[in-house]
């Protein structure tokens, strides 16, 4: 191979490498109506972080993502990805180790998200509010 077709052949594999790393396009949706509804939803695309929580056990909080994805975490444990659906306008349910939990939406705004929890036979009340950001765990207790 010639010197001319050596350089000609390594500047073809590098213009295939950096065309493979740049970053793709974003695509505007068709869906317009479904992402309008979405951004409707108060609950949707936040980070609510239990007001109620034993302050020994900082900052569990929950992000209802508008694709279906329920990320739970706290600063002590780490953290869950579950399927959630909104059932209707006042309830919602996730799956949990494979379990369903349902939960009514007692009350719910711009800043503040009360559920009441059925697990079981019991009702468990857990209020949230939206997370100030920025927000730091604090240091645990060894």
């Amino acid at each position: 191979m010639d010197t001319k077709a050596a350089i000609l052949a390594l500047m073809s594999v590098w213009g295939v490498g950096v065309c493979a790393t740049l970053p793709a396009n974003a695509q505007e949706s068709s869906e317009a109506s479904d992402d309008a509804v979405e951004s409707d939803n108060p609950l949707l695309n936040k980070v609510w972080v239990r007001s109620d929580a034993d302050p020994s056990l900082p900052g569990p909080m929950q992000i209802f993502l508008g694709d279906g994805t329920l990320v739970t975490d706290s600063c002590w444990e780490t953290y869950r990805l579950s399927k959630w659906q909104q059932v209707s306008d006042s309830a919602i349910s996730w799956d949990e180790d494979g379990m369903t939990i349902n939960a009514d939406i007692a009350s719910i705004s711009d800043t503040e998200l009360v559920l009441n929890l059925k697990l079981g036979k019991d009702v468990q009340e857990q209020r949230f509010a939206v997370a100030e950001v920025p927000y730091v765990c604090p240091d645990m207790i060894k």
